[in-house]
């Protein structure tokens, strides 16, 4: 049975690697992650929401590049925000509105190719004037609209090209239109990515939907890439906002791909209170709780999509600490680990190199004794008291590290802290992608 199991192990990699090399009709084309899932999600409806999408030309040609989300009065929004010293315009509009009254419908624009950062007062009157359309064609107040942006920086965004096309968005307007905004938000992602859960409040199911960017330039801090999630469950802003910073601090901020922060990380959540279930005010509430496990099932399963799409990824890898003397210190062993160079290469070369995961535990700052730390590929004891373990030999770790999901074990023998974060491994195709990103 077990050779079976590694048998379809090897079979599903290959099918995933010959997908990236075509298209949706089997033809050659463009590079696909090979750890990208089967296909995107049904995505339930969300009462209370709309979607449009368009093709404005802000930077890519003939393809959607704009996403506009209409939602309904008396939703919630939360969300949480880059703390990068050099946060984008649309970054500083959005933290800046979130907590305006919510009587008022509200709206979301995106738009992908040009991420309207370190633009001076340029980025801004951008942002009011795309906010100012936004508002009259959908009769808002203005400190109602969010708007985002992801792509190049440092170049002035052509926000007129996006107002151009604000009519198409708004007659284009459908309950339907989740999936396609999801792709219109993409920049060098290499699929889109949803996700979904529904969950029962007060005997009435409560449904939740979101979509991401992210691929590149992720080594999130607070927040993470692009990330909405719309839910029509009735909740007050206080409980949904403590339970966004929560549940991101246990998804989105334990992933890394190449451990930049984006200067345009936003993540958004909208509630629009239209399901029949009861209100969730008390977030030590049962409601509460339930709501939050579903809420971050669709977190992580986002999160670990853009890890999943990281730029030239060939390999999904979880980094797990335990033993260490504190939470804290857990997460600074796995994030030196997940963020080294070397050990990311070794893993793409198939190079069982436990030697740079000892390493990478060494330089991390956390407390750490070499005599006591133990050291795991998947199952398999590694090292263990400072030395290789005895029942160890390399062809177990070069077979290991053929597959696709990876799990590193690291135990520091010290304490009770633990720590997981994911991450993916480092490719020459990461180097081409980021080389021509411009160009």
């Amino acid at each position: 049975m077990g050779e079976k199991k590694k048998l379809r192990t090897k079979i599903k990699a290959l099918k995933a690697r010959l997908r990236a090399l075509q298209d949706d009709k089997g033809n050659p084309g463009p590079q696909v992650s090979p750890l990208a899932p089967e296909r995107f999600p049904d995505l339930p409806v969300i009462k209370g929401t709309r979607f449009a999408v368009a093709q404005a030309g802000v930077r890519y040609k003939g393809r959607t590049d704009v996403m506009l989300a209409h939602l309904a009065p008396g939703t919630v929004m939360a969300g949480t925000f880059t703390r990068s010293a050099t946060r984008a315009a649309s970054v500083l509009d959005a933290q800046a509105k979130i907590g305006a009254d919510t009587t008022k419908g509200a709206a979301i624009l995106v738009n992908s190719g040009n991420a309207n950062a370190f633009t001076g007062v340029n980025g801004l009157q951008s942002v009011n004037a795309i906010c100012a359309c936004v508002a009259a064609k959908l009769d808002l107040p203005q400190e109602r609209v969010f708007t985002s942006s992801t792509g190049v920086i440092g170049e002035a965004l052509p926000h007129g090209r996006i107002t151009d096309a604000l009519d198409d968005l708004v007659s284009g307007l459908s309950e339907n239109g989740l999936t396609d905004a999801a792709r219109a938000i993409m920049t060098t992602d290499t699929f889109a990515k949803g996700a979904c859960a529904e969950v029962a409040i007060g005997g009435h199911m409560v449904k939740i939907a979101g979509i991401a960017k992210g691929s590149g330039m992720i080594a999130p801090d607070m927040a993470t890439m692009l990330v909405y999630i719309f839910t029509d469950a009735k909740i007050a802003r206080p409980v949904l906002h403590s339970l966004v910073s929560k549940e991101t601090d246990r998804s989105f901020n334990c992933i890394t791909v190449d451990s930049d922060t984006s200067t345009s990380d936003m993540l958004l959540i909208a509630a629009t209170g239209q399901s029949d279930a009861p209100e969730i005010t008390d977030a030590q509430s049962d409601d509460a709780r339930a709501f939050a496990s579903a809420l971050c099932q669709v977190m992580l399963d986002l999160a670990h999509q853009v890890v999943r799409d990281g730029e030239g990824a060939t390999k999904f890898i979880e980094v797990v600490v335990t033993g260490a003397r504190s939470d804290a210190d857990a997460r600074k062993v796995a994030l030196a680990i997940a963020n080294s160079p070397l050990v990311k290469t070794a893993v793409a070369g198939e190079d069982p190199n436990w030697g740079r995961i000892v390493m990478a535990v060494g330089k991390s700052g956390a407390e750490a004794d070499r005599d006591r730390l133990s050291i795991r590929f998947g199952p398999h004891l590694v090292a263990m008291n400072g030395q290789v373990a005895p029942s160890y030999v390399e062809e177990i770790g070069a077979s290991y590290m053929r597959g696709t999901d990876l799990v590193i074990g690291v135990d520091l023998r010290l304490g009770v802290g633990s720590a997981t974060v994911w991450t993916c491994d480092l490719t020459h195709r990461y180097i081409e992608i980021n080389a021509d990103y411009r160009s």
